[in-house]
């Protein structure tokens, strides 16, 4: 049996084995797919289900991996561009270096704002529906919101962690709880990974930008 969750929030129950499910989202409906832990997979139009259901893929969206394929580091720039003047003007309002933002943007969506990650972070820089909503962004997939969501979510990071890059990008990927609870960085290898893909980036933006590193890390 697979329980269905239509857009107007009503459950229908039928079973779906073998069958491709094509649903309609062009009448302003978003449609999100979840799996409980059942095994049972739903299709509503709640963005956020809660800690007890997995995200699959939100409808007609890439997933973040995805969308990073084969894309060189010209395409990038090329994209980049479009979304320098926000991310220039949330990072000084925050006194947040852009660089830091722009390398984070870059290994989180390769800017591209409807990239969608595995677990349902959204947009440029992948914010769950629960911090986003939070930070007042009511669509996450609007490239400013996004920004405006993102850089201030990190320069309170900054600020949490008495402005330590490594903890700050390491509390941005994993939650400030776990690195709080592990007195540092998370023994994750995904964050771990993440924090040394986030520096690489930064590293190559930070002479360009004339910014120096003023922030001590670990």
């Amino acid at each position: 049996m697979r329980h269905v969750l239509w857009p107007s929030g009503r459950r229908i129950i039928g079973i779906l084995s073998g069958l491709v499910l094509c649903l309609p989202v062009a009448q302003g409906s978003e449609i999100y797919i979840y799996r409980d832990r059942d095994g049972v997979t739903l299709f509503t139009d709640r963005r956020d289900m809660g800690p007890d259901y997995t995200f699959i893929r939100r409808n007609g969206r890439p997933t973040a991996s995805q969308v990073c394929q084969g894309l060189t580091r010209a395409a990038m720039d090329q994209r980049a561009m479009t979304y320098m003047p926000v991310i220039r003007h949330h990072a000084n309002h925050h006194g947040v270096d852009e660089a830091m933002i722009k390398a984070i943007i870059m290994v989180e969506s390769c800017f591209d704002p409807q990239a969608v990650s595995r677990v349902g972070a959204e947009g440029l820089m992948q914010l769950m529906p629960g911090t986003a909503r939070e930070l007042g962004v009511e669509n996450a997939f609007d490239p400013a919101e996004n920004i405006r969501g993102g850089v201030t979510y990190f320069a309170r990071m900054l600020e949490r962690f008495d402005h330590d890059l490594t903890l700050a990008l390491a509390a941005y990927n994993a939650g400030p709880g776990a690195v709080e609870r592990h007195g540092g960085v998370p023994p994750f290898r995904e964050t771990q990974q993440y924090i040394s893909r986030v520096m690489a980036q930064y590293r190559v933006l930070r002479p360009e930008a004339g910014i120096s590193l003023t922030q001590p890390t670990r």
